[in-house]
């Protein structure tokens, strides 16, 4: 196998509950990652010189700081004496900073991929391992199930939920995350919760108070869409998601938004198109 293509699904939270700050800065948190069945497309092409390279390049992002080839580097230096390289082609239709694990996914699927196409024969505990390094959100793209998760949300247990169509908008603003997880009004102290509490109904965000007073455009975006179905933010934002029971609704809704948000329609699913793809289920 010298080439393969690769769907990087993007996700959503469907809650997000802070219930502390730890020692080295990061936030314990339970969450609900939903798998959706739309997102970016990377093609992985094998070359046997050693060599990495990503087209095109994105905007803004150095290369030493891109997921994608951070992780491929990280398979990479586990065998520094074969010559493994590789092209990497990223179509990239998620946005950035949207928090719905763009590069997070890319990521994923780059360890992924390339542990096929250099035949490494990592576990996904492996990889899981790996990708945690780059990020908190990675290990779950890795494992490919919409999941609980806990910790700072590398604690991972499958769940199954309904596989509803959604409609996630993108206000014409940049939600920084760490400005976010920085800010002194963020409620990092709520009270945790069981699955079964999720399951009926304990589905809030405790982000979304302090971003809807920061992001003017997000509160917009959130009063816009409630109008058609209970209206939440994901992760930190900016992107904002509803629930609908059929594709339709979803796709009509989505058409009428406004001029200055983009928009997308897409399926909840439990098991990753990542997946599937690799033939792991």
């Amino acid at each position: 196998m010298m080439t393969i293509e690769l769907p990087c699904p993007a996700k959503i939270n469907l809650f997000l509950n802070i219930t502390g700050r730890r020692a080295d800065g990061y936030h314990e948190l339970q969450t609900v990652f939903q798998l959706l069945d739309y997102g970016d497309s990377l093609r992985l092409t094998r070359r046997d010189d050693g060599q990495l390279h990503l087209h095109p390049e994105l905007d803004g992002v150095a290369s030493e700081d891109n997921l994608i080839m951070r992780a491929a580097r990280q398979l990479q230096a586990l065998h520094p004496h074969k010559r493994l390289g590789a092209d990497l082609s990223l179509i990239k239709r998620l946005p950035m900073g949207g928090g719905i694990g763009g590069g997070s996914s890319d990521a994923a699927s780059t360890l992924m991929g390339l542990n096929a196409l250099w035949d490494l024969k990592l576990n996904l505990t492996q990889l899981g391992d790996i990708g945690l390094k780059l990020g908190a959100d990675v290990p779950v793209f890795v494992h490919g199930k919409t999941a609980w998760a806990e910790g700072i949300g590398e604690k991972l247990s499958p769940i199954e939920t309904p596989e509803s169509w959604f409609v996630v908008l993108k206000p014409d603003c940049h939600v920084s995350t760490v400005e976010i997880f920085c800010h002194e009004q963020l409620t990092r102290h709520s009270s945790p919760i069981k699955i079964a509490a999720f399951l009926e109904g304990g589905n809030g965000n405790s982000c979304e108070p302090l971003v809807r007073k920061l992001y003017p455009d997000v509160d917009k975006a959130l009063i816009w869409l409630n109008q058609f179905s209970p209206a939440k933010l994901t992760g930190t934002g900016a992107c904002v998601f509803a629930s609908f029971q059929d594709q339709a609704t979803a796709e009509a809704v989505c058409a009428q938004r406004p001029n200055n948000i983009d928009g997308f329609v897409a399926r909840g699913v439990n098991t990753s198109p990542l997946h599937k793809a690799l033939g792991i289920l």
